[in-house]
């Protein structure tokens, strides 16, 4: 059951915030992206807090002209959950599950002022649980919540307005993950096969469309769940499904990334059918600490600050450190009864390891 206090990174187990426990790899987590109605401006940012570490970070990254701008920032949490700030990085909860702020001072040239507002009742995943042989890999618990995103972003002294048709997703999660430094024993048994996700939340001129998928290397889903949701539904609204289906899916030659793919999603009278496109280059999740030098939970110092700019034309896509990625895509949506709906979201991948189905 979800509470105000779920927006808060006070948590003290996967559960929401009713219940309470620790444990080392107890991680609390806001995600926010934004995007112009063409797909062709990006954003998105990490924030971070990790209580057993005593570590909070947060990252910012802009898609821009082909080049993804990123801020890191990290620094000691001293014990103090509540105090949403690392260096020039700030999240406000204006009203909870409903309305939030993100503003990054102007730091490295870069900079923001944004407000994400839900369009319904946030949605509550079913929760991710996940072992490796004998050790507990994953234990979480994640809301995430379509948004309408006004504001603005500088890149180099070249400030934008976030206009009409802006929208995005935001989520928060809080539970475990494996965060900062990896443990240096290795556990007999324990070792990770293969690791397969999708999520693309969706957004349409009047709903929202939600799909997520974690799967075993042969393709048995072990987590899975669609949800179409009306702007404005209130908790357990819209239709939800645990019998979605992402099919048709070609890979981008060389790499891991679908250039298209079509879900199913069981409604009443039929399926709904939604067709992906990906556009453009896709955006790169380490660019806000999934993996790389700035990966999530990393001990940087009392504080550090860092920007780093990738020119998404020459990294190498199929490298493993680009594996992980939010695509823009194009969504055309059809249902049973209902006119065809042309809709813009993201096709987030991670595919490590074999995954027999795509022929990996």
């Amino acid at each position: 059951m979800l509470t105000k206090g779920d927006d808060y990174p006070i948590h003290q187990t996967p559960e929401p915030i009713a219940y309470a426990g620790s444990d080392r790899n107890f991680y609390d987590r806001y995600f926010f992206n934004g995007y112009s109605p063409d797909g062709a401006e990006f954003v998105a940012v990490a924030f971070g807090v990790y209580p057993a570490l005593n570590v909070a970070d947060a990252h910012v990254s802009i898609i821009r002209d082909g080049v993804q701008r990123c801020l890191h920032a990290s620094r000691v949490l001293g014990m103090e959950r509540m105090d949403l700030v690392v260096g020039p990085v700030r999240i406000e909860v204006l009203e909870p599950l409903q309305k939030l702020r993100v503003t990054l001072e102007r730091a490295e040239g870069l900079a923001c002022d944004l407000t994400f507002e839900g369009r319904a009742f946030p949605i509550e995943e079913p929760r991710f649980v996940k072992r490796n042989g004998p050790r507990l890999f994953m234990d979480y618990t994640r809301l995430t919540q379509n948004v309408r995103v006004s504001g603005w972003i500088e890149v180099d002294g070249d400030k934008r307005p976030c206009g009409a048709g802006w929208t995005g997703t935001r989520d928060r999660s809080w539970g475990l993950r494996p965060i900062g430094a990896p443990d240096p024993q290795p556990t007999p048994g324990g070792g990770l096969m293969g690791f397969f996700w999708q999520w693309t939340p969706l957004n349409f001129d009047d709903r929202s469309v939600f799909f997520h998928v974690n799967a075993d290397p042969d393709g048995k889903p072990w987590n899975t769940r669609a949800v179409i949701l009306p702007d404005g539904a209130a908790a357990e609204g819209g239709v939800h499904s645990d019998a979605p289906r992402m099919e048709a899916v070609t890979l981008r030659q060389g790499t891991r990334h679908a250039e298209r793919g079509t879900l199913r999603v069981p409604v009443e009278g039929g399926e709904a059918e939604v067709r992906l496109e990906p556009v453009g280059q896709p955006f790169l999740m380490r660019g806000i600490g999934y993996g790389g030098e700035w990966r999530h939970g990393a001990l940087k110092g009392e504080l550090a600050v860092a920007r780093e700019d990738i020119d998404l034309a020459s990294v190498d896509m199929g490298a493993p450190e680009n594996w992980h990625i939010q695509a823009i895509s194009r969504a055309v949506m059809t249902a049973p009864g209902e006119p065809e709906r042309q809709g813009i979201g993201v096709f987030e991948q991670l595919v490590a390891g074999p995954y027999r189905p795509y022929g990996l």
